[in-house]
């Protein structure tokens, strides 16, 4: 990989981490587009820790205080019906899918799963399911609202995020909204459940990357400069996502899924890209 390959990459994974659109459907569509080789699962893996660190520096204050009430609450049974008490179980127990599902189905991911035919139709296909919850939520739920029922869905919404073009986000705030929660909750809670699952799937892959013995490793140089690019612009990316969603309805996104998912299957379907 070209250090411009990793700059394009590292800009594009972090623009598209917190919106529900799919990085990991991006990380594979633009390489063929440009016709670029497979960068692999391994380095989308990694470089999405890039992202993860910027959802930690913009939600410090929260997690510290979800952190420091859950481990005073294992000690005061007085203060584990507390928000940010339950939180800290919550984001435990919804993170459990995606790690096991996750390990159980390692290879067929790097494999199979990134087949630009999968891509396409789970964008297509996710995209209208999001406008579907959109339609039929009621949004009276804000995130003081949830439960542990609620997190166990929207963990089980995460692990669909294995198959690229699912989109982490997007299935976790479609499931959110299902659940009835106004967007910002949904979003809210789905950025601060990105934090443990990517954080570990990024660690587990980071050796094999470095190291040059992961498929389609790219090298120590390039994949550090994309990380890089991917925390400056996913900080962005969470502040407008945040503020988009106080005023506006997902639809933007909806329709963005359904025309990209659409040009991958027609492009690939005709052989204008593999």
């Amino acid at each position: 990989m070209s250090f411009l390959q990793a700059i394009v990459l590292g800009i594009v994974q972090g623009l598209t981490e917190f919106l529900p659109i799919s990085s990991s459907g991006h990380l594979r569509i633009v390489p063929a587009f440009a016709g670029w080789e497979d960068p692999g699962a391994a380095f989308s893996a990694v470089i999405q820790l890039g992202t993860m660190a910027a959802v930690v520096l913009y939600f410090r204050s929260d997690l510290l205080r979800i952190v420091r009430t859950w481990l005073s609450s294992l000690r005061d049974p007085s203060l584990r019906g507390e928000l940010d008490a339950r939180l800290g179980w919550y984001l435990i127990i919804a993170t459990v899918p995606i790690s096991i599902i996750g390990l159980a189905l390692k290879d067929q991911i790097e494999g199979g799963a990134r087949n630009l035919y999968i891509i396409g139709t789970t964008l297509i296909a996710l995209g209208l399911v999001l406008l579907v919850a959109e339609k039929v939520s009621s949004r009276r739920r804000d995130i003081t609202a949830i439960t542990r029922r609620d997190a166990i869905v929207i963990g089980f919404a995460q692990a669909l995020a294995l198959i690229p073009g699912v989109s982490r986000s997007g299935a976790t705030i479609t499931a959110g909204l299902f659940l009835g929660f106004d967007r910002v909750a949904a979003a809210r809670f789905s950025f601060l459940l990105s934090i443990p699952a990517v954080v570990l799937s990024g660690l587990f892959e980071m050796r094999g990357v470095l190291d040059g013995s992961a498929e389609g490793a790219v090298g120590a140089g390039p994949t550090a400069l994309a990380t890089l690019l991917a925390f400056v612009t996913g900080y962005a990316s969470i502040a407008f996502l945040l503020k988009f969603l106080m005023t506006h309805t997902t639809g933007v996104f909806v329709a963005y899924r359904v025309v990209l998912g659409s040009a991958v299957l027609v492009l690939a379907g005709t052989h204008a890209i593999s």
